[in-house]
C-alpha cells in the first residue's frame, strides 16, 4: 500500500479559501479597496487577524484594512504543509484572550485555522481582508503626515498604491516562502530528495524510503513521530540536543470545570491564567535554579525513553534551560517512537553528503532517500519592504526601539513581535491594546503623527542588541540580529520579551511621556 505523508491541503485549508473566495474576499484588491485608509494591516496570520479583531472592536470608527500575500489567512498555519503540523504552544494562551477554545491544548494546523475562521466570520472581517496581496514599499511623508503603501496584486501582477495614516505591521519574523539550509559540502551529489518543511512537496511519498530529519527542534520533534512507522526507518540526526518538556494533550482543570458545566468563557479565562501562573513560577526557577531544573527535565526524558536511548549526549543539550524555548512533546510520542524502535537518532556533526545519504565526523554513515533539513529560519524584517521617511532609505538597524514595538525614526508604525518563551498570540492582545489606546488618544488630541525620539538625558545610554544572546540564542535570531534594531538600558527603550512585565506595564504607559512626539 502506498501511502502519500504530505497530503492535499486539509478541510480547514481547503475550506476557507473556497469560502472566502466564494463571498468575494478573495478578490483582487483594486476591485474594493479605498485609496486612503486610517490603518493598514500587514498579514493575516495569527497577529493580524487579531489586530482586525481589536480594530473593530475600539475603533469601529476608523477606516482599515488587512493585506496578506498568501491565498488565505493563517500564516504559519497556513504556509507549512509537513506531516504532524501542530503548535508548540497550548491554544489556552496561543488563542486570543477574547476566543475560547474547547479543543486539546497542543492543536493541529487543521485546528488553528478553524478557529481562526470562525474569528473572521463571526467578526465581518472577511470584507476587511485582501489576499494575494504584497506589500513591496513604504513611504512617509511628513508634511501629509501619512504613509503612501505600493502593493502588488500577485494574480494579476498589477501594483497600486493605497495610503494610510497608521501602518501595524503583523508579517511575523521570518520568511514564509524558503526556510533556512545550511550548505553541507556534497549535496549535489546525494542521489536522493533534499526537502525543507517550509517548503514541503505534495508529490513526496515516504512508503519504504530511509529518512533522516536534520534538527533537534519543535519541527524535529513533530516531523519524526508523524513520520514514525509510515516509512522504512527514520532518524532525528542533531548536532546538539534540545530540552524537551513532556505532558498529557489534555487540560485537567479544563476538563473538571466542563464536567461541571461552567461556561466555556470562563473556562479559557481560569485556564489561561492558571497556564501562565505555572509557566511563570517554571520560568523563575529556571533563572535560579538551572542545574535543578536541567536534573528534573533529563529525568523525565529518561523515565519516557527508558532502554532505548542514552540520554547523554541524545537529550542533555550544554545550554542552560532559559537560553532557548522548550519545546514541547505531547504524551511523549517522540521518545514513545524511539522507545517501540520505529524512530532512532543520532548526536554528531555533518562532515558531507554522499550519494548515499551523509558521512558523520564520527566516520558513521547515515543511509538515506530523503532528507529533511530541519533547520530553522530565514529571518524575516518588517516583511522586507523597502522603507523611505521623507524620501531617505531607513536602516531599521539604525532604530532605537521603544518598548518593543515602535522605533525610533519611523511615525505611525507599530510591529508585532511575539514572545519566544511563552505563546505569541499574548503580545498580540497586549499590543492591540496599546495600539487602539494611542489611536484614540490621538484623535483626542488632534494628533496626525507620533514617533518614539531618544531624549537628551538619552544621549549617553549603551546600546544593545534587539535580544541578549546571554539570554536567547537560537540559530534563526544570531544569524539575522545585525539587522534588527538596537535596545537600550532604560524602561522605554528595553524590548524585555517578558509577558509578566508587559501585562502590566503596557497597559500604564502614559501616552504623554516625553519620549513620544505628537505632530
Amino acid at each position: 500500500m502506498t501511502l502519500d505523508m504530505a497530503p492535499e491541503p486539509g478541510d480547514a485549508q481547503r475550506v476557507a479559501v473556497e469560502e472566502l473566495a466564494a463571498s468575494g474576499n478573495a478578490a483582487r484588491m483594486g476591485e474594493s479597496a479605498a485609496d486612503h485608509v486610517d490603518v493598514l494591516v500587514v498579514g493575516a496570520g495569527i497577529s493580524g487577524v487579531g489586530a482586525a479583531w481589536h480594530l473593530a472592536h475600539q475603533c469601529p470608527d476608523l477606516r482599515f484594512m488587512v493585506v496578506e500575500r498568501a491565498e488565505s489567512f493563517g500564516g504559519t498555519w497556513l504556509t507549512h504543509k509537513y506531516p504532524g503540523i501542530r503548535s508548540d504552544s497550548d491554544l489556552y494562551t496561543f488563542g486570543y484572550r477574547f476566543k475560547p477554545w474547547t479543543g486539546t491544548p497542543i492543536a493541529t494546523a487543521e485546528e488553528i485555522l478553524r478557529y481562526m475562521r470562525e474569528v473572521i466570520a463571526d467578526n465581518n472581517l472577511d470584507q476587511r481582508i485582501h489576499y494575494r496581496t504584497a506589500v513591496e514599499s513604504a513611504a512617509w511623508d511628513s508634511a501629509a503626515s501619512r504613509w503612501t503603501v505600493t502593493v502588488r496584486d500577485l494574480a494579476t501582477d498589477e501594483a497600486r498604491t493605497v495610503r494610510a495614516s497608521f501602518l501595524w505591521m503583523c508579517q511575523g519574523y521570518y520568511r514564509h516562502d524558503r526556510g533556512y539550509t545550511p550548505e553541507w559540502p556534497g549535496m549535489d551529489d546525494f542521489r536522493g530528495r533534499i526537502v525543507h518543511p517550509q517548503e514541503w512537496p505534495g508529490d513526496l511519498d515516504m512508503t519504504g524510503k530511509k529518512v533522516v530529519v536534520i534538527g533537534s527542534g519543535a519541527t524535529a520533534a513533530t516531523l519524526v513521530p508523524a513520520l514514525a512507522g509510515k516509512c522504512a526507518s527514520v532518524t532525528m540526526l542533531q548536532r546538539s540536543p534540545t530540552y524537551f518538556m513532556t505532558g498529557r494533550n489534555a487540560n485537567e482543570l479544563a476538563d473538571t470545570l466542563r464536567q461541571l458545566e461552567v461556561k466555556e468563557e470562563w473556562i479559557h479565562e481560569i485556564v489561561r491564567r492558571k497556564i501562565l501562573f505555572d509557566q511563570k513560577a517554571f520560568a523563575d526557577r529556571a533563572a535560579a535554579e538551572p542545574e535543578a531544573v536541567r536534573a528534573d527535565l533529563l529525568a523525565n526524558v529518561r523515565l519516557h525513553l527508558g532502554d532505548a536511548a542514552p540520554v547523554e549526549p541524545h537529550f542533555a543539550p550544554t545550554y542552560r534551560p532559559w537560553r532557548q524555548r522548550i519545546a514541547f512533546v505531547p504524551d511523549g510520542n517522540l521518545f514513545t517512537a524511539i522507545r517501540e524502535g520505529k524512530a532512532s537518532v543520532v548526536t554528531d556533526q555533518i562532515r558531507n553528503f554522499t550519494p548515499e545519504g551523509i558521512a558523520l565526523q564520527s566516520g558513521e554513515t547515515l543511509e538515506a532517500d530523503v532528507i529533511v533539513t530541519a533547520t530553522g529560519f530565514n529571518l524575516n524584517v518588517l516583511g522586507d519592504v523597502a522603507f523611505t521617511i521623507d524620501g531617505k532609505p531607513l536602516d531599521f538597524a539604525d532604530t532605537v526601539t521603544w518598548r518593543g514595538l515602535m522605533f525610533t525614526g519611523m511615525p505611525n508604525m507599530v510591529w508585532v513581535f511575539g514572545y519566544f518563551r511563552a505563546s505569541w498570540t499574548l503580545r498580540v492582545d497586549i499590543i492591540a491594546d496599546f495600539v487602539c489606546r494611542l489611536l484614540r488618544h490621538m484623535q483626542e488630541r488632534g494628533a496626525k503623527s507620533v514617533v518614539p525620539a531618544l531624549r537628551p538625558e538619552d544621549g549617553d545610554m549603551r546600546l544593545s542588541p534587539w535580544v541578549d544572546t546571554e539570554d536567547f540564542n537560537p540559530g534563526y535570531l544570531t544569524r539575522g540580529l545585525h539587522l534588527l534594531p538596537k535596545q537600550g538600558d532604560r524602561a522605554e527603550w528595553r524590548h524585555t520579551q517578558d509577558y509578566w512585565l508587559d501585562k502590566d506595564i503596557l497597559p500604564a504607559v502614559d501616552l504623554d511621556e516625553p519620549t513620544l512626539r505628537y505632530g
